[in-house]
């Protein structure tokens, strides 16, 4: 259908000057090709939104400067056009509409309308991006939420302690031999114990062999068991070995380090065939196990040196499982530590707490012995105290010196001493407690920002 206008004063007539004008006032950018893709029109919008001069571009061919352009395909294939598009020439993306000037059944040109939208695109882009982003963290969160019960004996929040329970929560499930890399006192073994009880074979016996702990003499006769009469002082009837015990379930290797390399090579045919022969004896007997190894050592040093065996350790390497040491896992100390201390306020009947001083204490000591350790100072200073609130001079004597035992007794009924000693030490208590977070510390002091920078100053805290 032609279009018609009503000729007024206004509007005298159409003519190109008029027509010129009203699409340059249009905001979004028009641009008029001929059929041979030449650029014979573009508005004030054109210079204005695409930073290129109208003078620049009048005159030249669109399939040289945008061969990919929508004007072009239109041109073509004499067909509307609408939607989003990249332009190359200007690194810009643009949406908007192109249609085909048609005359005779013949395209002789075409009109495209559009807009920059790049700064929308990119927009789009880095939300999706954050989107991404909140999924996986809501992902890991959902993974950390849903560990099975197994795995709650681990206390703590620690981003690197949670990857590693996720995964092995996850190798639980089958049967790959998992080996356990940390620390001593990391909790080794109660990571093994978690993954059996999370595993098909939970239901199975769990066979603890310490590979450091038993004579390399005896170690062999430990694993694999003998027949009666093998040695001097073998029992009457033979024994079973760990293996064999082990059967249908896991068997749990730790300070598979401290082996030796006779013994590894044993080891390695029982793992690769699922076969072992006692000592003493000419019938082969096949066993169905899961193995979980682990120790504190470094195993890749130890196979350059030649004292671990290349193929044991890529044999027993195919998922490892790193355990944070505690002086890495700080933040959750106080966590750990008010779990045993509830262990053992169980155990001896009565409330146990942390005074202050303590808690400077612990936050400042590196714990070389690990979880461990600290369940250990914990129990000396339960038995210890007599009392409800732990003090330094309940703790073992090699986490404090005399000084400080000392210097908290002095002068005890001196009142404004006293109550800056407590002001000082609640401060470093919050502190320690919200991991230096000073809004936090402040908050749960109840004191203003102004006061609690006056107190930092005034007790030298320095933070």
């Amino acid at each position: 259908m032609r279009a018609h206008a009503v000729t007024t004063e206004v509007i005298p007539q159409w003519d190109q000057e008029l027509l010129f004008d009203i699409l340059n006032k249009i905001s979004d950018v028009v641009l008029v090709l001929d059929a041979d893709t030449t650029i014979v029109f573009a508005n004030e919008a054109y210079a204005q939104i695409l930073g290129v001069p109208v003078s620049k571009v009048l005159g030249r061919k669109l399939s040289k400067i945008e061969p990919e352009a929508a004007a072009i395909d239109v041109l073509r294939k004499g067909r509307v056009r609408y939607g989003q598009s990249y332009l190359h020439s200007l690194g810009i993306h643009v949406i908007g509409s192109t249609f085909p000037l048609i005359k005779n059944n013949k395209v002789f040109g075409s009109v495209s309308i559009f807009k920059n939208i790049t700064e929308v695109v990119h927009l789009n882009q880095e939300l999706k991006r954050t989107q991404g982003v909140a999924d996986y963290l809501k992902e890991q969160l959902e993974q950390w939420e849903q560990l099975p019960l197994s795995f709650k004996e681990y206390v703590g929040q620690n981003p690197r302690l949670k990857e590693t329970l996720v995964l092995a929560a996850k190798v639980a499930k089958t049967d790959s031999t998992v080996l356990i890399r940390g620390e001593s006192g990391v909790g080794k073994e109660v990571l093994a114990r978690a993954i059996h009880n999370c595993s098909r074979r939970k239901d199975k016996p769990l066979i603890k062999v310490n590979c450091a702990a038993i004579p390399e003499a005896l170690l062999e006769s430990e694993l694999f068991g003998y027949e009666e009469g093998a040695f001097t002082g073998a029992k009457k009837g033979g024994k079973l070995g760990k293996f064999e015990l082990a059967h249908s379930g896991t068997i749990f290797l730790d300070e598979i380090g401290d082996m030796s390399i006779a013994m590894q090579a044993k080891l390695l045919r029982v793992l690769q065939e699922r076969e072992l022969e006692r000592i003493g004896g000419t019938k082969t007997i096949g066993v169905d196990i899961r193995v979980i190894a682990a120790t504190n050592c470094d195993l890749e040093t130890m196979v350059e040196k030649g004292t671990f065996r290349s193929d044991l350790f890529y044999r027993l390497n195919i998922v490892p499982l790193f355990l944070p040491p505690l002086r890495e896992r700080k933040d959750d100390l106080m966590v750990l530590a008010t779990t045993f201390l509830g262990q053992f306020s169980a155990e001896f009947g009565r409330e146990m707490s942390l005074s202050p001083h303590v808690i400077r204490v612990f936050q400042a000591h590196d714990w070389p012995g690990n979880i461990r350790e600290l369940q250990n100072v914990l129990e000396h200073a339960c038995i210890v105290c007599s009392g409800s609130v732990i003090e330094l001079q309940h703790l073992p004597g090699y986490l404090i010196s005399q000084n400080d035992i000392r210097h908290h007794h002095d002068r005890p009924y001196d009142v404004k001493e006293t109550v800056a000693r407590v002001e000082k030490e609640m401060i470093l208590t919050a502190l320690a407690t919200y991991n230096n977070n000073r809004s936090q510390a402040m908050k749960a002091l109840g004191i203003s920002r102004r006061a609690f920078y006056d107190k930092l100053r005034r007790y030298g805290i320095e933070k």
